[in-house]
């Protein structure tokens, strides 16, 4: 009982902070991938519900702390600023369980002004799509390598 609660907590921690994350521990863990898909779309979407609730100012002072005064300019920045304007909330929903972390694409979209209700909405339909598709197609791999 207590190994199978540590498995799900593991799905879920990791998924908070690296999507990806949590399929490839709950494949690797052993876990159906009904619930691996659960523990992930849950990490995700309280990852996502923490950090939109904490907002843009909040965002500021914990990144102030960590990096001291930051450039206003910098390549980093230059590309968000790009692929925002290029895909806007609904593309940044969408990538972000594969190319950023929850909290990445969360932060992004508070500093851009999207209203907690639309991240929220946005986020949860890219959690759904990608981690039926992760859960499903690393379970996949895991059984096919492993013969499980």
């Amino acid at each position: 009982m207590v190994t199978q609660v540590a498995k799900y907590v593991t799905v879920f921690l990791l998924s908070m902070v690296k999507f990806i994350g949590g399929p490839i521990s709950g494949a690797a863990a052993g876990l159906t991938w009904l619930e691996t898909f659960i523990f992930t779309v849950a990490g995700m979407m309280t990852s996502v519900l923490i950090f939109s609730l904490l907002g843009s100012s909040a965002k500021q002072k914990i990144f102030n702390r960590l990096q001291g005064k930051r450039k206003l300019f910098t390549p980093k920045n230059r590309r968000l600023v790009k692929i925002w304007r290029k895909y806007g909330l609904k593309g940044v929903a969408f990538l972000t369980p594969v190319f950023f972390s929850p909290i990445i694409g969360t932060v992004m979209a508070a500093s851009f002004g999207e209203t907690k209700q639309r991240i929220f909405f946005y986020m949860l339909g890219s959690a759904l799509f990608w981690g039926v598709i992760f859960s499903v197609f690393i379970q996949q791999i895991n059984s096919f390598v492993f013969h499980r």
